[in-house]
């Protein structure tokens, strides 16, 4: 179904258009939202995401894929009207909650619609493109904000809430790909998906693997990245330029595929994953600032190229008929791990930087032990 193929695409691109991205939080600031509030609804929105995950899951395997992205995209349009027209702590927070409940419900549902579409032929190229253009819609919104929107807060947010119309609009031309018999699933269908997603200890050893390498991007590249840049001395404009170099290889995913068929699978693992070791290395043992920078972009061009391997080899593993459920269970493993690592890599930090990298670079380490483990599979019923 390559029309599914190209309006996810379409999806993708349009919901990356956030074209308050780089303002987000001095937005919020300027309807009287204060740092502790901002930091209280993340908080909020991403335990209500992952309370929602295998809810969802069950409730998409139910309705059908179709219907629940439908859902979902609607739902994401909602949350953007109310951010743009949000004033105070209580909108912006009716829009976290609002958006806890859209993510968790895309979790796993737009990736099996990709992967059910393309019937797992070159899916990696697929969900590499897909990421990619969820990666240059944010990098077109920039752009437009820089050289349109500028100091006009409440038309970035207009501008963000039809762009996510528009994505909300594409999603009823969508065509069901649920097998078998969506709309019928049995009552006690989610047991015996959770049996056999925890049963398979090679999958779990895999998303353990899959945890550490994402958690170590996302903490690094996210939060830790700045306070090596203050570090090494570089001012806030060296950082700026940095962002948009990270923010460009971004949309390297698309290459996955490629790399991975020049090289093998295994080959893939080692690259990624000892690449992304070897820069936590460095930013562990260095202070200045061109090795700091060039460990942080590894970093995100080792996540970029990884990124669709990963989601290939997951929806390949599911061993059920009920996808969404299956991958809902696998995001709930995902973020458990997440919340340990989090709190490890702030202890870290706080204590001594570098000693938050060396983690990081551990962590990478190990997961070239456990990578391998998601080429061990049976083929799917």
């Amino acid at each position: 179904m390559k029309k599914n193929i190209y309006l996810m695409y379409a999806i993708a691109f349009l919901q990356g258009m956030v074209f308050y991205g780089p303002i987000a939080t001095l937005y919020r600031q300027a309807q009287g939202v204060s740092i502790f509030q901002i930091t209280l609804m993340e908080g909020i929105s991403l335990a209500l995401c992952i309370a929602l995950e295998i809810p969802w899951g069950m409730a998409a395997d139910k309705i059908g894929y179709r219907r629940t992205m439908i859902l979902c995209c609607g739902l994401y349009f909602i949350s953007k009207i109310v951010f743009w027209r949000a004033s105070g702590f209580g909108g912006f927070f009716a829009e976290r909650i609002l958006l806890g409940i859209v993510q968790s419900g895309l979790s796993g549902v737009d990736s099996s619609i990709l992967y059910l579409s393309c019937q797992g032929k070159d899916s990696q190229k697929v969900f590499g493109i897909y990421h990619s253009l969820g990666m240059g819609g944010l990098l077109a919104a920039a752009a437009v904000f820089s050289l349109v929107v500028k100091d006009n807060y409440p038309l970035a947010g207009f501008l963000t809430a039809v762009s996510y119309g528009t994505s909300a609009v594409l999603s009823f031309f969508l065509e069901e790909v649920r097998e078998g018999n969506a709309g019928r699933a049995r009552a006690e269908a989610f047991g015996a998906t959770c049996k056999t997603v925890l049963k398979d200890r090679s999958l779990l050893l895999f998303l353990t693997a899959v945890a550490f390498l994402s958690e170590t991007h996302q903490t690094i590249t996210v939060f830790l990245n700045q306070l090596q840049y203050s570090r090494c001395g570089m001012g806030n404009a060296a950082m700026g330029f940095v962002y948009c170099a990270a923010t460009v290889l971004g949309l390297c995913g698309v290459w996955s595929f490629a790399v991975t068929r020049k090289i093998g699978v295994r080959h893939s693992f080692w690259l990624f994953g000892g690449t992304a070791a070897a820069a936590c290395l460095a930013l562990a043992l260095t202070r200045q600032a061109a090795l700091s920078v060039a460990g942080i972009l590894l970093l995100r061009l080792s996540n970029s190229l990884f990124q669709p391997l990963q989601a290939e080899i997951q929806n390949r593993r599911v061993q059920t008929e009920n996808r969404a459920t299956a991958l809902s269970i696998h995001a709930m493993l995902l973020d458990g791990i997440a919340v340990g690592t989090n709190l490890l890599f702030g202890a870290l930090a706080q204590f001594r930087l570098p000693l938050a990298f060396a983690f990081g670079g551990g962590l990478c380490a190990l997961s070239l032990v456990l990578l391998p483990f998601g080429c061990r599979e049976k083929s799917n019923p």
